[in-house]
């Protein structure tokens, strides 16, 4: 009985063009769920086509058929609070009714898309197609999400960080990373130098560590996640050594909350 109270009148497909030669970018839903989405670029027109299939022969009757695409942020402490930051639409039909399958074309044309998708702890971007089709009675939604990555021109100058930390008279530590600003697929490269050594150690970490923080004082929420770990050195080191740094490949999103990455380097003493 609770099936017919809440089974729709009508199946709806959203099929986007050349969907199936165009990249997708693989999409963690939940800690057991991931999905492929299409991937779109800042500019580029999204375009496909709606079908809308009464079931079993019956006919619908509507009061308007739209298709819109949307950037919307959701923060997820605050689940009733979204921000539609875009939204663009077009009538697809006129109110009337539909007794048999019918398609419509869409087009959005050279969209500018100011952010790039985003699924963090507590905040989500996201862009998606919403088709609807309204009724006097409940309206009937269908979404389809994308992946959206923008590119911006590499900076003009990008010069390397050193940096020195240590305990006075006991240890002192020198690190260098080969640039400042890095690119979505880019690669830390960088090395840690000993120039004094009186403590024993057992070992020494480097993580990788993606901050995300939303919302805005006093109601700001903050949450790191650990990408990566190392572990670059083993035992005590001498005074003069210097451990390669390993290699990584990270990404971070522009997106309008603050997601900075940052290094955390760490030694244990024995």
């Amino acid at each position: 009985m609770s099936s017919f109270f809440f089974s729709t009148p009508v199946d709806i497909d959203i099929v986007l063009e050349d969907a199936d030669d165009r990249q997708t970018v693989d999409v963690k839903l939940d800690k057991n769920r991931r999905e492929k989405a299409p991937l779109y670029l800042d500019g580029e027109s999204v375009k496909g086509a709606v079908t809308i299939r009464p079931k079993d022969g019956k006919r619908l009757e509507h009061t308007g058929i739209k298709v819109q695409f949307i950037g919307l942020i959701e923060m997820f402490f605050d689940r009733g609070n979204h921000y539609e930051f875009l939204s663009l639409g077009q009538e697809l039909a006129a109110p009337g009714e539909l007794q048999h399958p019918q398609t419509f074309p869409f087009n959005f044309k050279n969209i500018e898309k100011q952010y790039e998708s985003y699924n963090g702890i507590n905040v989500k971007l996201r862009y998606f197609i919403r088709v609807t089709v309204s009724r006097r009675m409940a309206d009937v939604i269908r979404e389809k999400d994308i992946w959206v990555y923008t590119y911006r021109i590499p900076p003009e100058t990008n010069s390397s960080i050193k940096m020195d930390v240590g305990i006075e008279d006991c240890l002192h530590i020198e690190f260098e990373y080969s640039k400042s600003k890095y690119h979505l697929k880019d690669v830390i490269v960088g090395r840690i130098y000993f120039l004094l050594v009186r403590l024993k150690i057992k070992h020494m970490e480097l993580s990788i560590i993606r901050r995300e923080t939303t919302g805005v004082a006093p109601n700001q929420y903050n949450e790191s996640e650990t990408l990566v770990r190392f572990e670059i050195m083993d035992g005590s080191p001498s005074r003069g050594t210097f451990p390669q740094a390993p290699t990584y490949h990270w990404s971070s999103q522009q997106c309008p909350c603050a997601i900075p990455a940052f290094t955390n380097l760490m030694t244990i003493r024995s």
